[in-house]
């Protein structure tokens, strides 16, 4: 982001105070009275609890009355400590763009996916909660530590940031609330000197999602938390790949994040696409790269606080991270940890990385090499020229079908042929995708996966588990699954029925409960099940 011009505003006292251009200040000192502030954001919260869908869980109910206890706590330890000190504590209110028009980005990517997955929606209630609680708990940190609190629209863009990623199941909410501590901890303590001044390392989102993240992964946790499923439903909204790149252009618009995010698409673009030559199959296993990835590189890490400020020094950033993400989903893959942790683990030491990157294009001429338009040209800052090359990027990447498109990682028939054929990888993909329609109670794919633990063509063999696949197929009125419980030589094979297609066919976002069968079955046939191609129909 460019160095923000600076400027004189007179405060309510008659002082003036600097700050960036375009914010909205106002400054005050005041007496002990200004704590009134902070404890009614602890009534908000208390008063949450109130609510039924806080009520309807006794733990969850408890995580919002303990948060407000340890707050009103800190602040009764605050008030007595100024009391006898007779010290004060100033407020300033400035309301910086970065922060305002961050989170009605936000704003707008939870309302338009909330519509398509309803969790979000009733997840609201908790969202508001941890704001009063992330407000409350930035004022009580701050007035600890020294006599003036910066009060504005920070915090907002850092709840949302952290519950578009990660937010912990109602048992186990009281986790999210230790998350945002963390976040607001990391911004405060961990700190370092960047162009003469002291200020913090880490977007404190990602600091707070990077540090859980390692503790989930460790503790092989995740199942305590909505990740995967947060991960996986933004495709419910429908063209969410536009939808994402238009929220972009607004963030690099106004704030000439431009040269992080697109380089770090143009580079997962490219190693996606150098995969999938190389070895025949997809890298990622249903999109070039998945719209969770595609929302992190625009909104997760172009924080501009905890990122490059040169155009070299943004390019090699953004580059860095696809490469990341890239190397990481693989990794997480082959260690049996969930692959949606990519996006979040790398940013923290993308963010240690910047002192050295910024060293790196000092002695550059970055703006030669990266700022293909000069200024002089119609007026025209850089960045826009950035944004016309994105522009041009992704509205060609969306017509070869790389976005919203239907994906050929899409379709079980073609990594069924790529197993067959041996290509890499393509074995595991189709387990874990049978597994995962399994588990979201199709019977052809627990049958399917009965049957890959008894050939032994593709796993190690395993006639336990293979028997409690075709248990749970026959649960499911699975004739093939009831016929390999009883007898499983040779194992029988069945047709999906109709309930299996509107299971397994949701790629892209729609519910297919309600499709017209012939609709359906036009659906199967597109994702290359010959069956549905030929007019034959398997009802459940």
């Amino acid at each position: 982001m460019p160095a923000a011009k600076k400027r004189r505003q007179k405060t309510p006292h008659g002082t003036e105070s600097a700050t960036s251009h375009g914010a909205a200040v106002i400054q005050g000192k005041v007496s002990l009275q200004s704590l009134l502030f902070p404890l009614a954001l602890v009534a908000a919260l208390a008063a949450i609890s109130l609510a039924t869908r806080v009520q309807a869980n006794p733990v969850l109910l408890w995580s919002f009355l303990g948060a407000a206890l340890v707050l009103l706590a800190w602040l009764g330890c605050l008030f007595l400590q100024l009391k006898n000190s007779g010290a004060t504590r100033s407020f300033q209110v400035i309301l910086r763009p970065q922060h305002y028009i961050q989170g009605l980005v936000q704003c707008s990517l939870f309302a338009y996916w909330g519509y398509y997955w309803p969790p979000i929606y009733q997840h609201l209630w908790l969202l508001a909660g941890q704001l009063l609680f992330a407000y409350c708990f930035d004022i009580l940190l701050s007035w600890t530590r020294r006599e003036n609190y910066v009060l504005g629209f920070g915090p907002v863009p850092i709840i949302f940031s952290i519950n578009l990623f990660l937010w912990f199941r109602d048992d186990w909410f009281y986790m999210q609330f230790l998350m945002i501590a963390a976040g607001f901890m990391g911004k405060e303590f961990v700190r370092w000197h960047r162009e003469g001044k002291l200020v913090h390392i880490f977007n404190p989102s990602a600091f707070a999602l990077g540090l859980f993240s390692i503790v989930l992964i460790a503790t092989n946790t995740t199942d305590l938390t909505w990740g995967r499923e947060i991960a996986s439903t933004l495709t419910l909204a429908p063209n969410i790949y536009a939808f994402l790149f238009v929220l972009g252009l607004v963030v690099m618009y106004f704030f000439s994040i431009t040269l992080v995010a697109g380089t770090a698409a143009i580079m997962l673009f490219g190693l996606s696409a150098v995969y999938s030559a190389a070895t025949g199959v997809p890298y990622f296993i249903d999109s070039e790269i998945p719209a969770a990835v595609f929302l992190g590189l625009h909104l997760l890490i172009t924080d501009p606080s905890t990122s490059p400020r040169t155009p070299l020094g943004k390019t090699i950033f953004g580059a860095v991270y696809g490469l990341g993400v890239f190397g990481l989903y693989s990794l997480l893959g082959a260690v049996g940890v969930p692959t949606f942790y990519d996006k979040l683990l790398c940013v923290p030491l993308l963010n240690l990385s910047v002192i050295a990157i910024d060293r790196l294009v000092r002695s550059i001429d970055s703006a030669a090499i990266v700022n293909l338009w000069k200024e002089s040209w119609l007026s025209l800052r850089p960045n826009f020229a950035h944004m016309a090359i994105w522009i041009v990027v992704f509205a060609s990447l969306s017509m070869l079908g790389k976005t919203d498109g239907q994906h050929t990682g899409d379709s079980i028939p073609f990594w069924q042929q790529a197993c067959a054929d041996g290509l890499a990888n393509s074995c595991d993909r189709l387990l874990q995708l049978e597994s995962t329609y399994c588990s979201d109670n199709s019977a052809w794919a627990c049958n399917e996966l009965g049957a890959h633990y008894l050939e032994q063509r593709i796993i190690d063999p395993d006639r336990e588990l293979a028997l409690s696949f075709f248990s749970r197929a026959c649960e499911l009125k699975f004739q093939a699954g009831c016929v390999n419980l009883l007898d499983p030589s040779p194992i029988s094979h069945e047709r999906p029925h109709e309930l299996d297609l509107r299971l397994m066919l949701r790629q892209g976002g729609l519910n297919l409960m309600a499709m017209p069968e012939q609709k359906l079955y036009d659906r199967a046939c597109d994702h290359g099940w010959q069956f549905a191609c030929d007019g034959v129909v398997v009802s459940l």
